[in-house]
């Protein structure tokens, strides 16, 4: 089942994440380990539209539609944004300094999302 939404070009990250969960045991245990949060993003496209997904890295180590079961931290941002943040090409810190990118919930588990964001980045390049 594909998370990619067509209006939201940058939701590919999602599937690119996911199947990095799911590619190994290890990987997985090791991210919900280093997360231990339920991240929650509501991306916005061109249109005004709005889409959310999560990233269990609490229970399953799963990637979901919607804003999952109680996420602990919740990130708003443009799908453009979004796509540079996972590209490597946007900084997290800069994003939130600039108000591109809106933090509701635990702060601090937002600075855990960046090197679940890298092993996305990981897997991409070797697509």
């Amino acid at each position: 089942m594909s998370l990619k939404n067509p209006a939201f070009p940058s939701s590919e990250a999602f599937d690119v994440i996911n199947s990095a969960l799911a590619s190994s045991d290890a990987e997985r245990k090791d991210a919900i380990k280093q997360g231990n949060a339920v991240f929650a993003f509501t991306l916005k496209n061109k249109a005004g539209e709005e889409e959310s997904w999560h990233i269990d890295l609490k229970n399953k180590g799963e990637v979901g539609k919607g804003l999952g079961d109680k996420p602990t931290v919740t990130l708003s941002l443009s799908d453009d944004d979004f796509g540079k943040l996972v590209s490597g090409k946007a900084n997290a810190q800069r994003l939130f300094m600039g108000g591109k990118l809106k933090v509701k919930g635990d702060v601090m588990k937002a600075t855990k999302m960046e090197p679940i964001l890298k092993k996305a980045q990981a897997v991409k390049a070797k697509l």
